[in-house]
């Protein structure tokens, strides 16, 4: 029989007939070598915030310290790498167990335009 909260009879609490299937407490991340770990529902930003990580990019021209800023997803200063995909906004992705992180490379600026060079 589930366990049950005798105010509650309708809410089910865990115990030894816990769904298996459910996800983990804790997710194991790792970023840069180092473990990480996570909480369901968490994204990587707020995983790394939380592991006290507060940067994980530069900026390309002056190689200033990124990480969260906004949040939200508008304006990119969280790009990480997660499990070798790049440019991913870390405030947006959330933690899945066994994540591969790696700091995000600054980004390049699109290459000068070539004497004479039109749309080759």
């Amino acid at each position: 029989m589930p366990a049950t909260d005798p105010a509650h009879p309708h809410e089910h609490r865990g115990g030894p007939d816990h769904d298996a299937g459910a996800a983990p407490a804790v997710l194991r991340l790792t970023f840069d070598g180092r473990p990480v770990t996570a909480h369901p529902g968490q994204t990587v930003g707020a995983a790394l915030i939380d592991a006290g990580v507060r940067s994980w990019r530069s900026t390309r021209r002056n190689g200033r310290p990124r990480g969260l800023f906004c949040g939200i997803g508008v304006c990119y200063d969280c790009l990480i790498t997660v499990d070798g995909a790049t440019g991913q906004r870390a405030c947006l992705v959330a933690a899945r167990d066994g994540m591969v992180l790696t700091p995000g490379e600054p980004a390049r600026p699109a290459p000068a335009e070539q004497p004479g060079g039109g749309d080759r």
